[in-house]
């Protein structure tokens, strides 16, 4: 992967995951404040903040680090610190997507009265960000048994670097300009399809 192209990745990959934790650090401020107080208004602005900033950062920051691993030579199951930081990954999805939120959104809307699990999410969320930083920095453990010794990546064509950087910003449109709710939907099409393209283009190689 060209310099230039991996560091634009890099930049947005380090911005979008700290833009990520900061705002579930607000969440954790509001919500606790909800709770002591009573407040609803601060259970709104929790809420406003989750599905209209914290969750398209999140998105970006899972689609930078895929991309990452999948046009590098990190890969998806070469190194423990990588599979750490993506099995940590989807556990943050499924908490927040079917445990935090919803609990969020009823406090909002007046329909649950506390949740002191909803704070304790919210601090675990932040400090799984925190986890996922020091494991990029540090790159700590050995290789996995999965390493294989020769491992050729194919360079990254300028479509996957562009889309890489675009779709955040075509997906935040597309959910707050047209359809006003969030659907990856170039995200998606960038970490299933990259994927799929490397994999013809590696089995092209191999010799009959």
């Amino acid at each position: 992967m060209a310099p230039s192209s991996r560091n634009l990745v890099v930049w947005l990959h380090v911005v979008t995951s700290v833009g990520w934790m900061s705002q579930a650090l607000a969440l954790l401020a509001l919500t606790f404040h909800g709770w002591v107080t009573g407040d609803r208004g601060a259970y709104a602005m929790a809420d406003l903040l989750d599905n209209h900033v914290l969750l398209h950062l999140a998105n970006a920051s899972i689609l930078t680090g895929i991309m990452l691993s999948a046009m590098t030579r990190w890969g998806f199951f070469r190194y423990w610190w990588v599979l750490t930081k993506f099995v940590i990954t989807l556990s943050q999805l499924y908490v927040a997507i079917f445990l935090l939120s919803p609990r969020l959104t009823e406090l909002a809307e007046g329909r649950r009265d506390s949740d002191p699990a909803l704070i304790a999410g919210t601090l675990l969320m932040a400090s799984a960000i925190a986890f996922q930083a020091w494991l990029s920095v540090a790159k700590p453990w050995r290789r996995t048994p999965w390493a294989e010794a020769r491992f050729d990546v194919p360079a990254p064509t300028r479509w996957a670097t562009g889309l890489t950087l675009t779709a955040p910003v075509l997906d935040y449109l597309l959910a707050e300009v047209v359809l006003g709710h969030a659907a990856p939907l170039f995200a998606t099409l960038t970490v299933v399809g990259y994927p799929v393209w490397r994999g013809v283009r590696l089995a092209r190689r191999v010799p009959t």
